[in-house]
């Protein structure tokens, strides 16, 4: 009979959130193995709680009491599942943190650059399917493991039944609090190919750098104009770039000429406008209200350098949200989803 974990109660989850809103569960745990976690389920259900599963805590909003038991992966590990003389096949823990992963994947293969200095864990990749510049978490998955509360068993679900769309999966809606994600198996690519689609990775001449060099400028770019958490609390980009059709786009685009808009290439009838430029065009940029403000370097990222709860937030990103609206005809989404939801 596996040990049952350490379970905290009135948990504060202010560090737990990149935001560092403040917030309490009313049951805080964490698990390093499929059986642990089964254990913690089992305890949840003899007390009819709800179970809410953190990742990272860089794309959730937490409300100020979180009822039932809070749980998150301190699970690590990585290992090669197989290999070919084209790619290798490995499964990452959820627990592992994401810029750290991709920075090690580089060992194995390729096709994460990209991605680097994304917050984040492994775990929470796959149900915001995290994107930069071109690529996304879902072009190099396989398949995604975890516990099924509902079944309560193990569960592989292959990447063809993970819905995945722009910032959207399965787990983000018919799975969401309902599966426990344990581990993330991707195919690297033995051979560096990056894509340099999106500016300012296009600057670059290829084959003239390695993996590492790409990492290492990605990092750079992000650094310059996205806020370090640890500094800074954010939860990184707060709106999703906005799909519109080409009709659209082009309209916007005839009366507002540096409107940076980019092809959507599983929808050739839609277009991406760049959300934190209409933000900017509505002088939001560095603006701030109470302990809440849109970030000087980059409009789109919210920050809280004050104590600020959810409702702080909420009525910075009612603002935006209708200012946009009134002045372009686009809604904005938020990227960070309500932690209760």
């Amino acid at each position: 009979m596996p040990q049952m974990p350490v379970i905290s109660e009135h948990y504060s989850l202010h560090d737990k959130n990149t935001l560092r809103l403040a917030s309490c569960a009313e049951y805080f745990a964490t698990f390093t193995s499929s059986d642990e976690l089964a254990e913690l389920v089992r305890w949840a259900e003899q007390k009819s709680l709800a179970i809410r599963v953190l990742g990272g805590g860089s794309n959730v909003l937490m409300p100020e009491f979180v009822q039932g038991l809070v749980i998150q992966s301190k699970d690590e590990t990585v290992s090669v599942v197989s290999e070919d003389e084209n790619s290798v096949v490995i499964d990452v823990a959820a627990g592992k943190c994401w810029h750290d992963w991709v920075v090690e994947s580089i060992q194995y293969g390729h096709g994460l650059e990209n991605l680097a200095l994304i917050p984040g864990s492994v775990g929470a990749s796959p149900v915001q399917n995290i994107g930069a510049y071109g690529v996304e978490v879902s072009d190099l998955l396989v398949s995604v493991t975890g516990f099924s509360i509902a079944e309560q068993r193990m569960l592989t679900i292959e990447k063809a039944d993970c819905d995945f769309s722009y910032r959207d999966s399965v787990f983000k809606n018919r799975l969401k609090n309902n599966f426990v994600i344990c581990s993330v198996r991707f195919r690297l690519n033995k051979l560096f190919s990056p894509n340099l689609e999106y500016a300012p990775l296009n600057s670059l001449e290829p084959n003239t750098f390695s993996a590492q060099d790409l990492i290492d400028f990605v990092v750079g770019v992000r650094s310059a104009k996205l806020p370090d958490p640890r500094l800074i609390p954010n939860a990184g980009s707060f709106f999703k770039n906005p799909i519109v059709s080409t009709e659209t786009a082009e309209d916007l685009k005839n009366l507002h000429p540096t409107l940076p808009v980019y092809p959507v290439h599983s929808s050739p009838q839609s277009a991406k406008l760049a959300a934190g430029w209409l933000i900017e065009q509505c002088g939001f940029k560095g603006k701030a209200y109470g302990p809440v403000a849109m970030y000087e370097k980059q409009a789109l990222v919210l920050t809280a350098p004050g104590e600020a709860d959810l409702q702080d937030v909420a009525r910075l990103q009612s603002l935006v949200q209708t200012e946009v609206e009134s002045r372009f005809g686009v809604r904005l989404d938020p990227e960070p989803q309500l932690f209760t939801d």
